[in-house]
């Protein structure tokens, strides 16, 4: 059985398109189709279904997915374990992260990275949105939420400690908020999705609707609102330290902290064996993001 007619195998399950497919592994439509004829005839069994407009795979082919996946790991961790060069991980490793995470965080240590692993290529995808890993071809994902159920799994890499701030001179012009209640008279800045602040109070965990004249999809753009004194923000440490450092931002409602169980997560698709460059990538940058921080 020949080790690329499994991998073409596996992104044509991902992506339905025996051309899209080859193309990603450097293969014309014709010698990708061929390959999957000859994986067919080996196996004696039809393993996906061809239209003029999408590949889908058959009940079979859906029985063989989970195997040929198995089948790739354990030869890249054979591979690995025998040398095959200096042993160190090679080929390419796709990684999707959130924007300003990535910009701020990944690649400042990126240098490190591939300096330690000479024979590997990064490919960094930086979005805001969710990303459907195996469908995009993904080996791992830095997503910063709260950890839910999932077929994927999840390595934490830090905490991601959140915190209401203010410019001062949004502050000296509109007073500090002594408790959440007073937000009600402030112009809260609000990051899509995030219109409902938790806190923990007193009296048990406290919730106000953020109210003000200005909301947005990207995390930075709330950040440099806030410090052009345009109100009153949630920003996650990591984001906003160097602002805070500098002065450009205060830390406001500290006996109020907010309510969150989001951190910085490492996610990757199941499997039984987690591929070298897989791990390498996360025991890096679990370091580099040793607790604490160096944001905090």
């Amino acid at each position: 059985m020949n080790v690329e007619h499994l991998k073409l195998f596996i992104r044509v399950a991902a992506t339905h398109n025996i051309s899209q497919a080859g193309a990603e592994l450097g293969l014309s439509p014709a010698v990708a189709s061929a390959h999957i004829n000859k994986l067919e005839e080996g196996l004696g069994v039809r393993l996906i279904h061809r239209t003029t407009r999408k590949v889908s795979l058959t009940e079979e082919g859906k029985g063989f997915l989970p195997h040929a996946e198995e089948v790739l790991s354990s030869v890249e961790a054979a591979r690995a374990s025998v040398g095959v060069g200096k042993g160190l991980p090679s080929g390419t490793l796709r990684v999707s992260a959130s924007a300003s995470f990535g910009r701020m965080h990944l690649v400042p240590a990126m240098k490190g990275f591939l300096s330690s692993y000479p024979d590997l290529n990064v490919d960094l995808r930086l979005s805001d949105s969710i990303i459907d890993m195996v469908e995009g071809g993904f080996d791992i994902a830095i997503r910063i939420a709260e950890l839910k159920d999932s077929t994927l799994i999840a390595r934490k890499l830090a905490s991601d400690n959140r915190i209401v701030c203010a410019s001062p001179g949004y502050l000296a012009k509109y007073g500090e908020p002594e408790s959440p209640d007073d937000l009600v008279n402030h112009c809260c800045l609000s990051l899509m999705g995030l219109d409902h602040w938790s806190f923990d109070a007193p009296d048990g965990q406290l919730t106000i609707k953020a109210k003000g004249n200005f909301r947005t999809d990207n995390g930075e753009a709330v950040r440099d609102a806030c410090v052009e004194g345009l109100g009153v923000a949630i920003a996650s440490t990591w984001s906003v330290y160097q602002q805070l450092r500098k002065g450009e931002l205060v830390q406001v409602l500290q006996d109020y902290p907010l309510m969150s169980d989001t951190a910085v997560w490492a996610v990757y698709p199941s499997s039984r064996l987690l591929a070298p460059k897989v791990r390498a990538f996360i025991d890096y940058y679990t370091q580099c993001f040793s607790s604490p921080a160096y944001w905090d």
